[in-house]
């Protein structure tokens, strides 16, 4: 049995016109894997994992059929809802200067994960803290902890949401744009951390499936095993990310095409004909 299956999802919101689908009937399937889902900016990537953390209030409106380890999301309360975040479904967003909470100690935070969903000792809290920071590559654990956010790095910030994300084993972690905010020293190491502990944790606990959303076709073909190429709210071309350079449908070409490339030798970048793939 798929860890989640989606059917027909739509994501809808009230305009002048009427009802606009910004997620229009998508289905796909996710077992233990990675699943890269990409797309340009607006195309429903980041409102699909929203949607299945049930993060769509109205006046949007989320359609059709999601089932996470068996049970139907749409028919849980908010109250189920809650003890499932976090706890079986974690979401890295995209920046973490505005996730964070300003007034509350990075420690605090990482641990209000544990006491939400975990009933421990302070001390046993305190320890997996400090781990999980370690296990995140901060130097200094314990320092860090009593840090706000204003005094974390870009790259240090992200480290900790995914801490605070991973602290409490979730089955399934969504990465949404996860390093969009950061310089570009410092994505590679982000991302390659997040595989690590994926692959690490896929090896234990019951293991974990991630989704990572992006609009860089290359990094997520490097870090995923599946990739959906979305367009307009639909998924327009399903491959393996080994065989992402073999696509087919326009869109995704188009993008591939768009990609500069380190030894560029093209006077000008492409320009997405979209013509080609109208009504497709």
């Amino acid at each position: 049995m798929a860890l989640l299956s989606v059917e027909d999802l739509r994501v809808s919101f009230p305009s002048p016109q009427g009802r606009v689908n910004v997620v229009d009937g998508i289905s796909f399937e996710l077992g233990q894997e990675r699943l890269g889902i990409v797309g340009e900016s607006g195309s429903g990537k980041s409102m699909t994992g929203r949607a299945l953390l049930r993060l769509i209030r109205p006046p949007g409106r989320v359609e059709g059929r999601m089932r996470f380890e068996g049970q139907d999301l749409a028919a849980l309360s908010e109250r189920q809802m809650r003890a499932l975040r976090g706890a079986r479904i974690s979401m890295i967003m995209q920046d973490p200067r505005y996730s964070l909470n300003p007034v509350m100690t990075v420690g605090t935070q990482i641990a209000e994960a544990l006491r939400v969903h975990e009933h421990l000792p302070r001390r046993e809290v305190r320890a997996r803290v400090r781990q999980m920071l370690d296990s995140v590559r901060i130097t200094d654990p314990d320092r860090v902890a009593g840090l706000y956010a204003h005094e974390l790095s870009g790259g240090m910030g992200q480290r900790v949401m995914i801490a605070m994300m991973l602290i409490p084993r979730p089955r399934l972690l969504i990465a949404d744009e996860p390093t969009s905010a950061l310089d570009v020293s410092v994505q590679a190491d982000v991302l390659r951390l997040i595989d690590d502990l994926v692959r690490d944790r896929s090896t234990a606990d019951g293991g974990m499936a991630l989704i990572l959303i992006s609009h860089d076709l290359p990094l997520v073909a490097r870090y995923c095993d599946r990739i959906l190429v979305m367009n307009a709210g639909r998924i327009v071309e399903s491959c393996a990310a080994s065989d992402l350079h073999l696509a087919s449908h326009p869109y995704t070409r188009g993008l591939l095409a768009a990609v500069p490339k380190m030894n560029e030798t093209r006077a000008e970048l492409p320009v997405m004909d979209r013509s080609a793939w109208a009504g497709t």
